[in-house]
């Protein structure tokens, strides 16, 4: 039973995203460089916030602050990554077959998976390794619920963290001061919102986290230049 809910977890929190690797990036080799290249870039994110961590000792106790300032390096990151992208998209686009006029949008979108991807990692191996037993009914004197509610919203920052990234760049390119601090002000409220699950008020938190999931996309799917009738196009057979 419990490999079953190993396996149940880790497919609800990493299936989606494992198929939008495959189906869109595996195929080329570029993108999967750019893909490990934006992991590392939030790795160094968080190791500078364990530093910070380490160091400021009498705050040590107070998860917020640590959560403030993970997000805050990791939003710093994320443009130090938009930097290093544009500085090297002309050499990109040499060797992708994206067509130039799409590439920063791929590139963007590959930079917030690879975030996404190494976000989702950090946040759910712990319990996933809790989850293979040897029984996990209340865990900790915790809810039954504490495993598929972990899941889904590391789901969620995965997905987050994707369009964000795609958001974020699009951004910074047209100037779009707004559309910045809706990326950073979103990614501190849902990432704030989750210290409430110590209260187990799961349903709220997670409710607010795909409702701004929802939002985001949203936005993003019109700076990718989308229409309604895009969305008919892919239920259509032609």
């Amino acid at each position: 039973m419990t490999l079953m809910e190993f396996f149940g977890c880790a497919l609800l929190a990493f299936g989606p995203p494992m198929s939008m690797f495959i189906f869109t990036i595996a195929a080329e080799p570029i993108r999967i460089i750019i893909l490990i290249a934006s992991a590392f870039f939030w790795l160094t994110s968080l190791l500078l916030s364990s530093v910070l961590w380490y160091i400021v000792v009498p705050l040590q106790e107070h998860l917020a602050f640590g959560l403030v300032f993970s997000v805050l390096f990791q939003e710093a990151f994320r443009y130090l990554l938009y930097w290093v992208m544009r500085k090297a998209e002309r050499g990109l686009e040499k060797v992708t077959t994206t067509h130039v006029a799409d590439s920063r949008l791929v590139f963007a979108y590959v930079c917030g998976l690879g975030f996404g991807f190494m976000s989702g990692a950090f946040a759910l191996v712990n319990v996933l390794a809790d989850a293979i037993g040897p029984g996990t009914m209340g865990l900790k004197q915790g809810t039954e619920y504490f495993f598929i509610i972990s899941a889904a919203t590391t789901l969620c920052f995965i997905l987050l963290h994707t369009f964000w990234g795609v958001l974020y760049f699009s951004a910074l390119d047209r100037k779009n001061w707004a559309a910045v601090i809706w990326v950073v002000g979103s990614h501190l409220s849902v990432s704030c919102i989750t210290l409430f699950n110590v209260y187990q008020v799961y349903v709220a938190s997670l409710l607010f986290a795909y409702g701004v999931l929802m939002m985001t996309i949203t936005a993003t799917f019109k700076v990718a230049g989308g229409r309604a009738k895009s969305i008919a196009r892919c239920f259509t057979r032609k």
